[in-house]
């Protein structure tokens, strides 16, 4: 069976499985949805089929599998200050940032249907854990869902395996550690048998895969991209995509200063292109379509770079766009343009076959939040709990603005006729 990981746009529409979002960016992992009638206008007293405050704090999107909604979130216990004082002498950012004395790190499952929380299970408790930038949080990265089991990744905190059936915790792997200088941010993806992650720090930078059946290392490839003289400039929060490449899988995975290519099965590294010096703390995934993969650099020299991959032994820059490049959004693909939306809130539509710029209008707000793509349009959800549809089109026009109370860090998830947004105080589904 073909794994929905191993994507060309023409591969998408066979590969989208209908009543499952079981990955950050959807079922095909590049932000689309086969939704329809998703609502247009709500509120906090409007359009609401239920609205479920959650516990903990987290940033993951939503996923689901048949009626089951499942997210992770971290319970925190806070350091007190002369922990904290004692901790943070190991310090290089100068960011504000978060300490505890411990985190448990939960899984929890919300009925589609009512809202009603079904399950909280605790995957793992980490004392001391490192610090995280005050704007993240401990359970940033998103789950994968397959049949009958969720796969969570908390980066250096440890990764484990939850039947979601009878709520046992098959596996956990905690043997994988990376100074992440912000706390974690890649989520893993499943190709096959593994579970491939990030791990990009200030100390030390590698790519691995554990074993989904047992949760053991399958493999692990060091980052070989010189390293950064300065460690803040070493470390990246990206997502890995697979992208058929001349009929085979490869692992699109961008890092400071380079984007790789690796074998899924053994993580040999297949080729690397050096996009510059000055780019990390991306915290993006790409999206590809049969010619070019795309993706943002993120921090330092932002831009949104083109690679072209077909017909070429290993993908080559085509163009490169440096006007308000995303550093935490990440892209949509539609119908040869590429829409995207920096950190600010200006949205941009590009032409992917050129570069060129079709628009760039200000949206409003502060972002983090990938957008979606339904039925045409574009969902954009904001820090200030903001939420803008535009059409997927070369012309720009607002065609609704919704607020919830909170803010939004998470990806919206929809199905049916329903959307699905989590802020920082609950998780709602818009739709009658």
């Amino acid at each position: 069976m073909i794994s929905r990981h191993f994507l060309s746009l023409a591969l998408l529409p066979s590969l989208v499985m209908a009543g499952n979002w079981p990955e950050w960016r959807g079922p095909s992992a590049q932000g689309h949805t086969t939704a329809t009638g998703l609502p247009e206008t709500w509120s906090e007293t409007s359009n609401i089929a239920w609205k479920t405050p959650l516990p903990g704090r987290g940033h993951s999107t939503p996923v689901m599998w048949g009626d089951q909604i499942w997210l992770t979130t971290a319970v925190e216990k806070a350091a007190t200050p002369e922990e904290a004082e004692k901790r943070l002498k190991a310090n290089t950012g100068d960011q504000p940032v978060v300490v505890l004395s411990s985190v448990s790190l939960r899984a929890v499952c919300v009925d589609r249907g009512s809202g009603r929380i079904l399950h909280d299970v605790e995957l793992l408790n980490v004392k001391e854990p490192q610090w995280a930038h005050q704007l993240n949080s401990y359970a940033s990265p998103t789950p994968v869902l397959e049949e009958g089991r969720l796969y969570a990744h908390f980066g250096s905190f440890g990764t484990a395996a939850l039947d979601i059936k009878t709520q046992k915790v098959l596996w956990k792997n905690e043997e994988l550690h990376v100074m992440h200088e912000n706390g974690p941010g890649s989520t893993a993806v499943l190709h096959g048998d593994h579970l491939i992650a990030h791990f990009d720090g200030s100390d030390v930078q590698f790519i691995a895969a554990f074993d989904k059946h047992a949760g053991k290392l399958a493999w692990k490839t060091p980052r070989t991209g010189e390293a950064d003289p300065r460690p803040q400039q070493r470390k990246a929060y990206g997502t890995p995509l697979v992208v058929a490449m001349n009929g085979k899988p490869v692992v699109v995975s961008s890092a400071a200063n380079n984007i790789y290519g690796y074998e899924p099965a053994t993580g040999k590294e297949l080729w690397k292109v050096h996009y510059g010096s000055l780019g990390f703390s991306m915290s993006t995934v790409p999206v590809a379509d049969d010619q070019r993969i795309y993706f943002s650099t993120a921090f330092g020299k932002s831009q949104v770079i083109a690679l072209k991959h077909a017909g070429v032994p290993a993908p080559e820059i085509a163009w490169s766009n440096n006007k308000n490049a995303p550093k935490m959004c990440s892209p949509v693909l539609h119908n040869g343009l590429l829409f995207y939306v920096d950190d600010g809130g200006i949205v941009s539509c590009v032409d992917t076959a050129t570069g060129e710029a079709l628009y760039r209008e200000r949206l409003g707000g502060k972002f983090s939040a990938s957008p979606i793509l339904a039925e045409g349009k574009l969902y954009f959800c904001s820090r200030e709990g903001v939420i803008t549809i535009i059409p997927a089109s070369k012309e720009f026009k607002i065609l609704a603005q919704n607020t919830l109370d909170g803010s939004i860090m998470a990806s919206p998830m929809a199905d049916g006729n329903a959307l699905f947004l989590r802020t920082d105080k609950a998780l709602y589904k818009i739709g009658k």
